[in-house]
């Protein structure tokens, strides 16, 4: 059986790796706070495992990340030696591959979908081939590969190396931010078990009109949004105002359709996503790859296209969901 510890462990070495280049990179003035920064998490995946199963204490991953937190934080950590080829080598090799240079990154959904259903239950020597429950995310480890093993034929590269290469070059580009989604959705997490749902419920329907559907559309419609904005994230700004406002107003007392209130409300959030730098992986991290004058213009391009939706979601629950 394929457990999917073997991927943590997987993408620790990788982070193991790429760290140790890091250090090993004296065109880096903060090579080894970026090789301390991106170790301690290659090691997280790996201790990770033993936390799960309870053979290891937490607390070592707790100080890990706080020291990440510190290296991030302070600014000891940046970018090294550009390692990519040069935008003349880049355009010649763009042009003889062609349309194939979409064969490594179609090969990704097209595996992971194939592990993730076709594989899924199936039996090798007695046992499941892959780890129950896990199955799409082990598909997605598989697919990588695949889709490493693709590119590098393609460009006829014989060091597999010059991938790790590249990747720590991507790496360092986009830092820490490579990391907010997971710690958003984390925090979307936190807020729920501390019942934050619950309080902005009370606050909210304390001061909505009594049975004004429109007025509680556009205020679950907008908090979503908002939330989204504070926290960067529209699936943990999601279980917050569905807690509040969602499931207790619209559905419960109003008796809207769930499916057309969740999927429109989720659909809100994503307008905050578009304005949000705590969105960082789509909106800063693109500047930084294209090395753009202004780190803010993707928000900037964005927000009159998120603010005309926001209007559509809410007219859209408005007239559907109900």
């Amino acid at each position: 059986m394929i457990k999917v510890e073997w991927l943590y462990w997987l993408v620790g070495a990788v982070f193991l790796a790429m760290a140790a280049q890091m250090a090993a990179d004296r065109g880096n003035p903060k090579r080894y706070g970026s090789a301390a920064f991106w170790g301690l998490l290659g090691v997280s995946f790996v201790y990770g495992s033993w936390v799960a199963d309870k053979s290891a204490p937490a607390a070592p991953l707790g100080v890990a990340v706080l020291a990440m937190i510190c290296l991030a934080g302070f600014g000891f950590t940046g970018r090294g030696t550009p390692t990519a080829a040069a935008p003349e080598q880049r355009a010649a090799s763009a042009a003889r591959l062609g349309n194939r240079l979409f064969i490594p990154a179609l090969a990704l959904p097209l595996v992971a979908l194939a592990c993730g259903t076709l594989l899924k239950g199936v039996h090798l020597g007695g046992g499941v081939l892959l780890q129950t429950g896990s199955e799409t995310l082990l598909g997605l480890g598989i697919a990588s590969l695949v889709a490493l093993g693709l590119a590098l034929l393609l460009t006829r590269e014989r060091n597999p190396a010059v991938a790790l290469r590249s990747g720590r070059g991507l790496l360092e580009a986009m830092g820490w931010a490579l990391l907010l989604p997971q710690l958003l959705a984390v925090l979307g997490s936190i807020f729920q078990s501390a019942g934050v749902g619950s309080q902005v419920g009370r606050i909210t329907t304390h001061f909505l009109p009594d049975g004004s559907k429109y007025a509680a559309v556009a205020v679950y419609c907008l908090g979503m949004a908002l939330f989204t904005i504070i926290m960067g994230n529209a699936f943990a700004a999601f279980p917050v105002m569905t807690a509040a406002i969602g499931w207790p107003v619209l559905i419960t007392q109003l008796h809207g359709s769930p499916g057309v209130v969740l999927a429109v409300g989720m659909l809100a959030g994503f307008c905050g996503t578009l304005v949000t730098p705590m969105a960082a992986n789509f909106n800063l991290v693109p500047a930084a790859l294209l090395e753009l004058k202004d780190q803010y213009g993707p928000i900037k391009a964005q927000l009159p296209t998120a603010g005309a939706l926001l209007v559509c979601n809410i007219a859209i629950m408005s007239l559907f969901a109900f």
